[in-house]
């Protein structure tokens, strides 16, 4: 019990009371379900930095049973997310996956460190969308520990003729041994190396590549099904 002092992101809010709201806070230390008193009153201080999509620093008071939000400050709330249709179906549905793989008493520090990158991509550039959350996923998987084998064939070992993924063994696979997988996808080279820069790479450099359209497409497909193999739920664009 007493004060917490934390940044973290607004996964959710949800009216409560008059003039109350409920919010989940994403911070390096887990996911926090707080009490935010008063902050719909239209001169509170607490209005703006508990808006969805907020990142800002809170002082959280913790009770026995519960948490609230004493004060915030806002940092960033992505407002160009706010006013593009598109921008914010996808960084909704990133923060629905956020939302399912996180929990209380977690260290999340490179999650909400991805999650952060992925929306200032999505809110300041004009990437593509779904490649940004291609990336998204393959890096997310990594560190929720499903990092695919991507040194050579997960089968045989060998690093010659890597041009399949296997989404049922979790990894590259030469072109002998992914032929008999029926759960291997063909890839170019291309992809390969962009699925192995997006794994490697730093934490704030893991959009800073380029890819052909035919490509990505291969990518998208590789993210898309390995995601929905390895968390076990098909999650669509709403």
């Amino acid at each position: 019990m007493g004060l917490i002092k934390t940044k973290g992101v607004i996964l959710s809010e949800s009216n409560m009371n008059d003039f109350d709201k409920m919010v989940t806070i994403l911070t390096p230390n887990g996911k926090i379900g707080c009490a935010a008193k008063g902050a719909r009153k239209p001169k509170s201080l607490l209005m703006a930095g508990t808006q969805f999509l907020c990142f800002g620093e809170y002082l959280i008071y913790q009770s026995a049973s519960s948490y609230h939000i004493n004060s915030c400050e806002t940092i960033e709330v992505f407002y160009p997310i706010r006013i593009d249709l598109d921008k914010l179906k996808y960084a909704s549905h990133i923060t629905k996956i956020i939302n399912d793989v996180t929990y209380e008493n977690q260290n999340t520090y490179k999650i909400l460190q991805l999650y952060l990158n992925t929306l200032y991509m999505i809110s300041e550039t004009e990437t593509d969308l779904d490649f940004i959350v291609s990336v998204f996923k393959m890096r997310l998987l990594s560190l929720l520990g499903f990092t695919p084998q991507i040194n050579g064939c997960i089968n045989c070992k060998s690093k010659e003729n890597l041009c399949y993924f296997s989404l049922k063994d979790n990894g590259l696979k030469c072109v002998s041994c992914g032929k008999v997988d029926k759960s291997a996808i063909q890839i170019s080279n291309s992809t390969m190396t962009a699925i192995r820069y997006i794994i490697l790479a730093d934490a704030k450099k893991i959009f800073s590549f380029q890819i052909s359209e035919e490509n990505l497409q291969e990518l998208n497909l590789v993210c898309k099904l390995y995601f929905n193999e390895k968390l076990e739920k098909e999650y669509k664009l709403d």
